[in-house]
């Protein structure tokens, strides 16, 4: 067995958007660099033989340097259409590759590039979602530097184009007004188009503001369907004795911190139902087939699919850790996801929706000889009861009983995320790397998260940092009591929002000896006004700060009002060019803890996002987070 390095994680390349062909017999998916080196991502299409008696290995389906995305089949399984800006990079424009003869073909050339697609039942049509193109008066603007940016004027929409393949004629139907259309599916015998429009692209006002329409594209007519719930999306059709539905994923009224939930619509009488209300799983995809559609849960630390029935839900297996990209056929009798085991990372597995489902794709043959650390399930209770979960990983080639151990907690962001019981290996501080180094790692997975329902997904609305911080606590005093955590050894690490618990904790405790702040959120009223999803932090916040002369209720749960608590030295990471957690958060954090004369190290990564994506910058991650706990924790 050969030792983890910073190298082999941030080296690997994953698969991504499987597609399966309608026939089942093909499957194509995007290889994609867990890093990047310059300016853009390459990423490549592979096509995989899904006989299960088949020996032949996965080939590469294209041979451009070019970011390639989004593949899917026509409904003869003949062709292969996929995003690519191999011509101008940056500007992806649809491609189809012919079986046949191995040949591919540029579809489009919208200047300003495609941004999605959807190959319809009519052989000849493709609908496109794209924004307008630049006109000459736009280039004019631009040459001259004449580009004054009005709010409210002139802001970009995706509008949704049809393209003529036998023609390449590209035309835009004149409906929707002025709306941004986000996501379009096609009822499954060929009728009209069910379509997704936000009031604006803005990420902070359009998700709030989502409307159903349908568009024919045969008789050019729309029909509008009426407002959707916030954060509505994954559409699906099926057909019932009543006629028609129409079904999507959506927030759980009426909050914007809230469990997601299934949401029924019978087209003919407008009757919306939430088909998941009540129950302690979280749908995070929902996916149409010819009969009825096929819905993913997060289910606790797993995954539970289940088929959406006229009256109900059956279940048709239990699956363990993540289920994503579901792609099937379109009966429905034959799936393809990305999985993995706690060992293993993701890669394509297929079978039939009751399972059992097997690999067939290995796109990390590197780590197959790589230790890794013992990773094991956590059951515990709250200060409150309620039922918590969470994952142990242990040192590597450690047990329980040769503790006590280093340990610390990283928290997952979100809050509306979860921990699953699959491989904790990435380029942000994970449970893996850090248990190649002797820690031991708690991944908790406090209320305010997904798996386990509506109610515990909003409890913590308006009052982050309070019941989530102290289920926390009660996994750390778990594992302190089982003589698995050295008390005089406690580390608190997390990305987003998690960067905002640990940047909390240090605020509320002294016990953690070092912490690592990454990307996170310092003070939610800030956020709130700068950040790309203000009202949703708004809702975790619980207030703004127009809400009237303050105090105000996001003042108390940030951790800025905590700062002069502080003792603990702290490690703050930041992308400089994050806009869903502007920078000037971590910047506040710095400033705070170098007035009152706390031990710290301010790290600004140049062209980063939210995500840190330059692979050496995601090595100085890997090795500056190890070194800052091995500084701390292990002297």
């Amino acid at each position: 067995m050969t030792g983890l390095t910073a190298e082999l994680v941030v080296d690997g390349r994953a698969p991504q958007a499987p597609a399966l062909a309608p026939n089942g017999r093909l499957l194509c998916y995007v290889l994609a660099p867990s890093s990047r080196t310059g300016d853009h991502l390459d990423t490549e299409l592979w096509l995989v033989d899904t006989d299960t008696d088949a020996a032949v290995a996965p080939r590469r389906a294209t041979a451009d340097a070019a970011t390639e995305s989004q593949p899917r089949w026509s409904a003869d399984s003949e062709t292969l259409f996929f995003l690519s800006d191999s011509a101008d990079r940056g500007t992806p424009q649809l491609h189809g590759l012919t079986l046949a003869d191995g040949t591919t073909a540029t579809l489009t050339s919208w200047r300003g590039g495609v941004i999605d697609y959807l190959p319809l039942t009519d052989p000849s049509l493709v609908a496109l979602l794209a924004e307008d193109e630049p006109t000459e008066q736009d280039a004019r603007r631009a040459r001259d530097r004449d580009d004054a940016i009005v709010v409210g004027e002139r802001e970009p929409r995706a509008r949704i184009r049809l393209l003529d393949l036998r023609t390449g004629r590209v035309t835009t139907p004149k409906v929707f007004g002025d709306r941004h259309a986000v996501e379009l599916r096609q009822r499954p015998d060929g009728g009209p188009l069910a379509v997704l429009t936000w009031a604006s692209a803005d990420n902070d006002y359009g998700p709030r503001t989502g409307q159903l329409h349908l568009y024919d594209p045969t008789t050019r007519t729309e029909e509008d369907l009426g407002p959707v719930g916030a954060d509505a999306r994954s559409l699906a059709w099926w057909s019932g004795e009543d006629g028609w539905h129409l079904g999507y994923i959506a927030l759980t009224p009426p909050l914007l911190q809230a469990g997601t939930a299934v949401f029924d619509l019978a087209v003919d009488s407008r009757v919306l139902c939430n088909r998941t209300a009540g129950r302690t799983m979280c749908p995070t995809e929902l996916h149409q087939t010819d009969a009825a559609p096929l819905v993913v849960f997060a289910d606790g630390l797993n995954t539970t699919l289940a088929r959406l029935d006229s009256t109900d839900l059956t279940t048709l297996s239990h699956q363990p850790g993540r289920l994503d990209n579901l792609t099937t056929t379109p009966t429905g009798d034959t799936i393809a996801v990305l999985t993995g085991t706690r060992y293993q990372p993701s890669n394509v597995h297929i079978g039939a929706p009751t399972g059992p489902l097997r690999r067939i794709t290995n796109t990390r043959p590197e780590l197959d000889g790589i230790a890794l650390g013992t990773q094991q399930p956590l059951a515990y209770r709250a200060a409150d009861g309620l039922e918590l979960d969470g994952l142990l990983v242990l040192p590597v080639g450690r047990t329980a009983s040769d503790g006590p151990f280093p340990l610390v907690t990283i928290v997952h962001g979100g809050p509306y995320d979860r921990y699953a019981d699959r491989c904790q290996l990435f380029w942000f501080p994970s449970a893996q790397w850090l248990a190649a180094a002797g820690y031991a790692v708690l991944l908790p997975n406090p209320r305010g998260g997904q798996g386990h329902g509506h109610q515990f997904a909003a409890s913590v609305a308006g009052q982050v940092g309070q019941q989530e911080w102290t289920d926390i606590l009660s996994g750390i005093d778990l594992l302190i009591a089982e003589g698995i955590a050295d008390p005089d050894r406690l580390g608190i690490a997390g990305w987003s929002h998690g960067g905002f618990m640990s940047a909390w904790a240090v605020g509320q405790t002294d016990r953690f000896r070092a912490a690592l702040v990454g990307a996170g959120v310092i003070d939610w009223g800030m956020l709130a006004a700068t950040g790309d999803n203000g009202q949703f932090e708004a809702a975790l916040g619980g207030s703004t700060g127009w809400s009237g002369i303050g105090p105000h209720p996001h003042d108390a749960v940030s951790p800025i009002s905590f700062a002069s608590h502080i003792r603990t030295p702290v490690l703050i990471v930041h992308g400089a060019e994050d806009t869903n957690v502007p920078l000037g958060q971590a910047v506040y954090l710095h400033r705070a803890l170098r007035h009152f004369d706390v031990e710290h190290e301010f790290v600004i990564y140049p062209r980063e996002g939210h995500s840190i994506r330059e692979r050496n910058h995601q090595l100085d991650v890997l090795r500056r987070t190890r070194a800052w706990f091995d500084r701390w924790l292990c002297p």
